[in-house]
């Protein structure tokens, strides 16, 4: 079947499985929503290895725990909210708001996130009342499909009331057959590459996309830099480095910066201050000055290997210490591998300098970490950084998407804000998936200063 018949095929069904949808009570759609989410929960460790095992990237034990982190803390934080009917009611602007579906929700997804993706692009959609359905990367399209399969047939034997079209994916997914989705459903959620991102925006459709990461992690002075170093290895390594909030960078104090790489040692980073060998990676990681697809999600091993350098078998991330910031050394650059590169700053506004140019290269209005004690440095980079998130103290990688233990929304889209070519600075969240229509009603008790009044 040509792209046309078949995504209008899809579509067709899609919007009458919307149209039932959209009568359903708020009760009726988190039912569904968190089957969504359940099911990908109890089955973290089959559907982690399919995509391991499909993808040849990641980490088995990191994805079943992703697997299982990002259904639950997304459910967590969707479960009590409105997203359908009467949502709010502003007395003191007499405003009512009501929420309304969009429609169809066309998602695209990567092959570096194939399970946890859909799955939340999924619960949002549904959480507005919305049908979806998912083009999923061609080199993960058994294990996201079998992700879908199995959360409808959940919603089978649980016996929860779902439209049977309402979550379809394409089975053998293409170019063409992406970019006819894109031109036919309301609204686009493009996670993955930055040409299919570009591609969403040109679709003519809204669309939420991401942006490029290149997380700059700044090390202040007098922090634990034990307790920072075991975050920011614990932040990269994760699922070898696939991660776009994965830390790159550590930006270390040049007064102490022995101690933050000795302390990065003790904690499983193997660092190589040797040129030669420094070159060799940045020859295995980029090809013409872009990102060598075949790095991406491996082990410090096979990059190692790749490279043709010897590292110990412990090693948990690799270390190289950058000869420049910005467009100096290629090492500025993201490197989707358990890679890291070590800067050296005098003041806190050097650290941020370094941090902003190696963003302005690639990676701006994404996210940047710093581990500190002292508040005033804190806000002083979130002031001044162009990012849309700062994790601080924490673990960039399985933080920035939202944790438990700060307030960003649970999500695997981050918006990057029109410095990384988004419409959203924020976490992508249900209410980006739903109409909201505003009631005014005429507010009596108003007393409407005069024109002198207004301009004093």
């Amino acid at each position: 079947m040509d792209s046309k018949n078949y995504i209008n095929n899809m579509i067709q069904k899609a919007k009458e499985a919307q149209k039932e949808l959209a009568t359903y009570t708020q009760e009726e759609l988190d039912a569904i929503v968190k089957t969504i989410g359940k099911t990908v929960y109890d089955n973290a460790e089959e559907l982690a290895r399919m995509a391991v095992d499909e993808t040849r990237m990641g980490v088995y034990e990191d994805k079943v725990g992703k697997n299982k982190g990002k259904s639950k803390n997304i459910w967590h934080n969707l479960k009590d909210k409105k997203s359908v009917g009467i949502i709010e009611r502003d007395l003191e602007k007499n405003l009512i708001m009501v929420a309304k579906p969009v429609g169809i929700v066309g998602a695209v997804t990567p092959t570096t996130n194939p399970i946890v993706t859909p799955m939340c692009n999924a619960m949002f959609a549904i959480k507005g009342g919305n049908a979806i359905i998912v083009a999923p990367h061609p080199r993960s399209k058994a294990c996201t499909a079998e992700t879908v399969a199995r959360i409808n047939a959940a919603l089978v034997e649980n016996g929860i009331r779902c439209p049977k079209d309402a979550i379809q994916v394409i089975a053998e997914p293409s170019l063409a057959y992406t970019n006819e989705l894109m031109e036919k459903v309301d609204v686009v959620l493009a996670t993955g590459g930055m040409g299919m991102v570009k591609a969403a925006y040109s679709s003519g459709k809204p669309s939420f996309g991401v942006g490029a990461g290149n997380v700059q992690v700044i090390v202040d002075k007098g922090v634990n830099y034990d307790d920072a170093a075991a975050k920011i290895i614990a932040g990269r390594k994760f699922d070898n480095g696939i991660i776009c909030s994965g830390e790159q960078t550590v930006i270390a104090p040049k007064s102490e910066y022995n101690e933050v790489i000795k302390a990065m040692v003790k904690n499983g980073a193997h660092y190589i201050d040797n040129p030669a060998d420094i070159q060799k990676f940045r020859d295995a990681i980029f090809e013409d000055g872009h990102m060598n697809k075949d790095v991406v999600g491996q082990s410090v091993a096979r990059v190692a290997e790749m490279a043709g350098v010897e590292v110990p078998k412990d090693a948990k991330v690799i270390l190289l210490k950058a000869s420049g910031i910005g467009a100096e050394d290629l090492l500025c650059k993201e490197k989707m591998c358990p890679v890291l590169s070590a800067f050296e700053y005098d003041t806190i506004e050097d650290a941020i300098n370094i941090a902003q140019t190696n963003l302005d290269l690639e990676g701006k209005g994404h996210t940047a970490a710093i581990h500190s004690d002292n508040l005033e440095n804190i806000e002083l980079a979130g002031n001044l950084l162009t990012v849309s998130r700062l994790v601080v103290n924490a673990p960039s990688s399985t933080t920035a998407g939202g944790s438990m233990l700060n307030g960003f929304a649970p999500t695997t889209t981050l918006g990057c804000g029109t410095w990384g070519n988004n419409i959203i600075s924020e976490n992508l969240d249900y209410k980006h998936l739903i109409n909201v229509s505003r009631i005014g009603l005429v507010r009596g008790d108003v007393i409407i200063p005069s024109d002198e009044q207004i301009w004093e």
